[in-house]
């Protein structure tokens, strides 16, 4: 499987990954108290110079980003049908400067060092018995290691598609990425399973 992080030495990759983490649920919990476009606007200026200075080249920078962005279009879209142009134009900022920093974060931050401060987040609640915080840890560190893999089976698909000149639609897309998916979920439990990362609970 490929990472989304991305070796450097800039100043984010240089910030510890609770720090990163913490500044970005702080950013997202200010985001939705304000629907000042002025301040959004900003904010989207500040997370995108935040994110192309973590040393990708403009290219790979930029296709990263397309289907980010296109996942916030449709939304805003969505929104402009039912709300007026302004709710639309707020939540389109909002989801900008969330995901530009969001992206910045994932590309400047390991997984184990992600999987280490979910659990660590984690461990107050496993105390009350709430749940296993090594468990969430790991889930956690398997999203955010299979976003590449399921982009790059999209890409496969689209162009398997393009080049038996069958016209892509969503349908025929996405139910083979699910079942490669899931497969590919099932054999990561098993594999997880057998070499006793969780333990059973009876």
């Amino acid at each position: 499987m490929k990472s989304l992080f991305v070796e450097g030495n800039s100043g984010m990759h240089r910030v510890s990954a609770r720090a990163k983490l913490l500044v970005l649920a702080a950013l997202g919990v200010m985001l939705f108290l304000t629907a000042n476009l002025m301040l959004l606007a900003l904010a989207v200026l500040a997370a995108a110079a935040v994110y192309f200075s973590i040393g990708l080249p403009p290219r790979s920078a930029l296709a990263r980003l397309k289907p980010i962005f296109l996942t916030i279009l449709i939304v805003a879209l969505f929104s402009l049908a039912f709300n007026p142009w302004h709710v639309a134009i707020v939540a389109l900022l909002r989801l900008t400067a969330l995901m530009l920093f969001a992206t910045a974060v994932t590309a400047t931050t390991t997984i184990a060092q992600f999987i280490d401060e979910i659990t660590l987040l984690a461990r107050p609640l496993e105390r009350l018995g709430l749940l296993r915080a090594d468990d969430v840890g790991l889930a956690v560190g398997l999203v955010v290691r299979f976003v590449p893999e399921i982009l790059d089976r999209y890409r496969a698909i689209r162009e398997a598609h393009a080049a038996r000149g069958i016209k892509v639609r969503p349908t025929t897309v996405l139910v083979p990425l699910i079942i490669l998916t899931l497969r590919d979920a099932d054999n990561i439990a098993a594999a997880i399973d057998a070499r006793g990362v969780r333990r059973h609970v009876n």
